[in-house]
């Protein structure tokens, strides 16, 4: 349908993802829909806050991994300053932490992206009208993998271990003595069934618990 025979309020939506690709082409698909408008596109999370201030969708799309700043703590900081922008994950890894923290986060659905993209559309519209959109087989798999493990601070230190810095290093970065990083990596280590803290990273995130 030609863009001059939209309603005249159509639904505003502002896309996050970092794959130009990926972006173009659900913002072409998505724009090709009566009554949605893509009205910003951005790809590093760090920005989101201030496009959403700036351009005020209705609702925002945003990926998980993203330079600057990930989709969830984005979702976080829009809960807090745009209450009124309706937030939907649309991730390639559909993991069961992930979920977690995204309804954590305020996030009003969670979607994978091998989804048809009428799917997407659909989704769109329900979220904008209070439902919450989550992937049915994603959220089995939440219920059954039960919450993180992890305290806030293990998280931490495992963030702060994926560049190869030393105990010494992440102890710094994050204020903490040595041994209280070694004890919180000896528990993250044990609570992920896991060898080293490397192993313990991988294991995190491939539950989403990162």
């Amino acid at each position: 349908m030609p863009r001059d025979h939209r309603p005249a309020r159509s639904i505003r939506v502002l896309l996050a993802e970092d794959q130009q690709m990926m972006r173009g082409a659900l913002a072409l698909l998505l724009g090709m829909e009566p009554d949605i408008q893509v009205v910003a596109q951005v790809a590093a999370g760090d920005v989101i806050v201030d496009a959403v201030l700036t351009h005020r969708p209705d609702v925002a799309l945003l990926d998980i991994e993203l330079p600057g700043m990930s989709g969830l703590d984005a979702a976080a900081e829009l809960r807090d300053q745009a209450p009124d922008c309706r937030v939907l994950i649309l991730t390639t890894f559909g993991r069961p932490g992930y979920l977690r923290r995204a309804m954590d986060a305020g996030a009003a659905g969670f979607l994978v992206k091998d989804g048809p993209v009428e799917e997407l559309a659909a989704s769109i519209r329900r979220v904008l009208t209070g439902e919450t959109v989550i992937d049915p087989a994603l959220a089995a798999a939440a219920l059954s993998a039960g919450p993180s493990p992890l305290t806030g601070r293990e998280c931490d230190v495992l963030r702060a271990s994926t560049d190869g810095a030393t105990v010494a290093d992440i102890a710094d970065r994050l204020h903490l003595s040595e041994s209280t990083v070694r004890n919180y990596l000896s528990s993250a280590i044990g609570k992920t069934g896991t060898r080293n803290r490397m192993e313990a990273v991988r294991a995190a995130r491939q539950q989403g618990w990162l």
